[in-house]
């Protein structure tokens, strides 16, 4: 039987070493410098978040609203505006059913409007359209009527199922 040899591994000068490892940090020294200071907007998704309905509505979305551009959020079918935060939106929350609460109506589109008890937020629920859509308006940076003027026509994607509902409408 033959005896095999062994050939010694080339070994890696510590200059080598270091030199790569500088390279390593400078990559991602500039990744980060790349991404500048923005962070991630972590948003919980809705339950029906992934509805194709949704990507057509989140496509049609602003890049930007009152002079905000969007951020980059952590979630399927949400979006995000400012820093900090003017404006959240998820798609996919379970639609509302028949309320007595404010209902505005915006470019064709219907909102049920509640004020946060937490802090100042206030909270606009589509309606009569499904997947339904959640917008959380920072009201001390601006207001809802501008925010849901600029979201409002990407939810015409989606055919209304039902309208909101006055006294006034109901009778005579």
């Amino acid at each position: 039987m033959r005896s095999r040899r062994l050939r010694p591994s080339p070994r890696t000068s510590p200059r080598k070493t270091r030199t790569f490892a500088l390279a390593a940090v400078a990559t991602v020294l500039a990744g980060v410098s790349l991404a500048g200071c923005e962070r991630t907007v972590v948003v919980e998704p809705a339950q029906d978040a992934q509805n194709p309905k949704c990507a057509d509505i989140m496509l049609r979305l602003p890049d930007e609203i009152a002079g905000q551009k969007s951020r980059t959020t952590s979630s399927q079918g949400t979006k995000a505006w400012g820093d900090p935060n003017i404006a959240v939106i998820r798609c996919g929350v379970t639609p509302p059913g028949p309320t007595t609460d404010q209902c505005v109506s915006v470019s064709s589109v219907d909102w049920i409007s509640k004020a946060s008890d937490e802090d100042d937020t206030w909270v606009f629920t589509s309606y009569g359209r499904t997947p339904a859509v959640e917008v959380l308006v920072n009201r001390k940076a601006e207001s809802g009527s501008n925010v849901l003027a600029a979201i409002s026509p990407a939810l015409t994607a989606v055919k209304p199922e039902a309208k909101c509902v006055g006294a006034q409408d109901l009778e005579g």
